[in-house]
């Protein structure tokens, strides 16, 4: 649905120089898809995803979007192709002097609608979004979840073929974002819009994608299915996003009184589902003291991570022929202590 062919974007910075905010990317979005591009502050996430509509035209690099070369489009023909990719922002960008539902006709006014299509298509898709009963009210009087469903109905009054979100649930508290989430999730499925979404929360990325790539200094370091990224990352900055989504830092009084060997063992899949732990805990007499870890599925697979101290009371090589049975039906188990 979208490709992007070595892309690269310069931004002049003065004596003749340029900074260079994306550096050569290449990728291909497949159409149906939930694409994130996930990366921290600066990464060039941004520029490369306005790079889509053409927001930001790139210096180098081709765009294609459903077989049409939006790089090479100007004027008219540029206008006409962006109404089949819709956008949203981290800050809504609504018309405040006009209702929510003037907000969603001014998109379609914009596009040419009739009297009769606006007045036939406002209430259909805010229904959609869960605001059938704000159509009157002016964006001061909404909450920001409301306010971001506003621009969701905006974006796809025209009924795109694509969907980009820039950073829309980082203005949001916890519950709300979850809920933008599955508002996002659903019009994907109900109506097969293609999103492509940018985050810097790798936890929005779990709950939403299917694919996903991370940036770093304007360059993609790693790209993959959402489970195969937080399962096996390879990339350095990559381990680095996944870890702080699991966080399993204990606190360093807790390691210095440990007596015994400390793993952090990875489940994924099946052996998440298996009761492991008991079965060594039987099978060689250890105790198994789980300190901290967590299992959930992403996509509906299931991922765990725990960090569990195993001893026993007499005889150490049992520990060691506990670890090794471990490690035989885990995805990975790294010894932190002991």
């Amino acid at each position: 649905m979208i490709q992007l062919d070595h892309i690269t974007v310069d931004f002049p910075r003065g004596n003749q120089q340029s900074a260079r905010a994306v550096d050569d990317v290449s990728l291909r979005i497949n159409r149906g898809e939930v694409y994130g591009i996930v990366g921290a502050s600066g990464a060039g996430k941004s520029t490369l995803l306005r790079t889509i509509n053409l927001l930001q035209r790139p210096s180098i690099g081709d765009v294609v979007v459903n077989d049409v070369q939006v790089s090479s489009l100007t004027g008219g023909a540029l206008r006409l192709a962006r109404q089949k990719i819709g956008m949203i922002f981290q800050h809504f960008n609504l018309m405040h002097t006009r209702t929510v539902a003037g907000n969603v006709a001014f998109s379609l006014r914009a596009a040419g609608k009739s009297s009769d299509d606006i007045a036939h298509r406002v209430p259909e898709i805010l229904a959609l979004v869960g605001l059938a009963d704000k159509a009157k009210a002016f964006p001061a009087q909404l909450s920001g979840g409301q306010k971001q469903r506003v621009g969701i109905a905006r974006a796809i009054a025209n009924q795109p073929e694509v969907l980009l979100c820039d950073e829309p649930t980082s203005a949001l508290d916890l519950e709300t974002s979850a809920s933008i989430l599955a508002l996002l999730k659903e019009i994907n499925v109900r109506l097969g819009i293609t999103i492509v979404l940018i985050s810097h929360e790798m936890t929005v990325v779990k709950a939403i994608c299917d694919r996903v790539a991370v940036m770093t200094g304007g360059k993609v370091v790693e790209e993959g299915d959402v489970f195969d990224i937080f399962a096996t990352p390879r990339h350095e900055f990559t381990r680095q996003l996944v870890s702080h989504t699991f966080n399993l830092e204990l606190p360093p009084r807790l390691l210095q009184e440990l007596q015994g060997t400390l793993l952090k063992i990875l489940f994924v899949g099946a052996s998440a589902e298996q009761p492991v732990l008991s079965d060594v805990a039987m099978r060689y007499g250890v105790s198994v003291n789980i300190l901290h870890g967590k299992i959930e599925y992403i996509g509906h697979r299931a991922l765990g991570i725990l960090v569990a101290l195993l001893t026993h009371p007499s005889d150490p090589a049992r520990v060691a022929e506990a670890v090794n049975y471990i490690q035989e039906n885990t995805a990975r188990v790294e010894v932190l202590h002991g």
